[in-house]
């Protein structure tokens, strides 16, 4: 009597721990959409707009001041303090610049802080969350890939694990406050500049204009500035540092982006607090924190040692 052959049961795919079980929904990716696309928008309308009486110098001071807020919330507090430790923080700083990166409206500060700190571990990686090599290296893969880490990555249903990746600022009082009062932080973004805006002109069209540029306009420069570092800093660049991953250093963004496109040193050394540290490259966000540690706020900042930099350069840079 023959026996019935063996059928293999398929392996059981066990759980990926860093990824959070409650998928990302409908609700909430509609949220992000109206929160990236609408202020977009606002770039189409921007220059027919300038060349009328839509523009005035409120305007322009308003939207650079809330730019650096904003921006700099990102680069320097989000970033280089929350999730990499570049530097300690007395409280009050620590505080406020989680309220300032909160105003950039790229999501909470432990959401954020989680998804980088992913990127990190698996960066360029199958498990990184917005690489631009996600669908391989030839130019119609990339150039869908390009799109993924610029823009698309945000609306994936998987949502990183806060409690694996960010579950000391889960622990912490403070910050957990602020990432819970994000809605209202983004009326404010908006609306904090345009109340300034109505105030100096004493007009509902300061209001306006004041919302328009340094609320509309300068929230979609943000986005697609960080957004850069993420797609056109992980494709296009020059390589000084050995690094494991595709990250590159792309010169013509350092301004905007406040330093962080010298990206290359960064994967190199992380949790240094300067990313530009070769001649001429210039990081805004490295001297804002000198700024911080100057006046006493900040502290045991893991500024560049020059010996673990000469280790990490590369052949062709030497």
């Amino acid at each position: 009597m023959a026996t019935a052959p063996t059928v293999e049961t398929p392996p059981r795919r066990r759980p990926r721990p860093e990824i959070n079980p409650e998928a990302r929904g409908s609700a909430e990716r509609v949220l992000i959409a109206v929160f990236t696309g609408v202020p977009f928008l606002a770039l189409f309308a921007a220059v027919p707009l300038a060349w009328g009486r839509f523009l005035g110098w409120t305007d322009v001071v308003l939207t650079a001041v809330f730019y650096l807020l904003s921006a700099g919330g990102i680069t320097v507090g989000y970033h280089r303090y929350f999730t990499h430790g570049s530097f300690k923080a007395k409280r009050g700083l620590k505080i406020f610049m989680a309220l300032a990166g909160s105003m950039a409206i790229e999501g909470p500060v432990i959401t954020w802080v989680a998804d980088h700190r992913r990127h990190h571990k698996h960066s360029d990686k199958e498990f990184d969350p917005h690489s631009p090599w996600r669908f391989g290296d030839d130019w119609k893969a990339l150039a869908k890939g390009l799109v993924w880490a610029h823009y698309g990555w945000l609306f994936d249903a998987n949502r990183t694990s806060k409690q694996r990746f960010a579950k000391d600022l889960l622990n912490d009082p403070d910050i957990r406050r602020i990432h819970m009062a994000f809605p209202g932080l983004v009326a404010v973004s908006f609306l904090l500049p345009a109340a300034i805006g109505g105030l100096v002109t004493m007009s509902w069209m300061g209001f306006l204009t004041a919302l328009f540029w340094a609320g509309f306009v300068r929230i979609t420069l943000v986005h697609h500035v960080t957004w850069s570092i993420n797609s056109i800093c992980h494709t296009f660049g020059s390589e000084d540092f050995e690094v494991r991953d595709k990250s590159r250093n792309v010169w013509w963004l350092a301004i905007p982006s406040l330093g962080e496109s010298w990206h290359n040193l960064h994967h190199s050394d992380p949790t240094c607090a300067r990313h530009g540290v070769l001649k001429g490259q210039v990081d805004i966000s490295a001297r804002i924190i000198q700024g911080f540690e100057k006046a006493g706020w900040a502290y045991d900042v893991r500024w560049p040692n020059s010996d673990r930099l000469a280790a990490k350069r590369t052949k062709q840079a030497v």
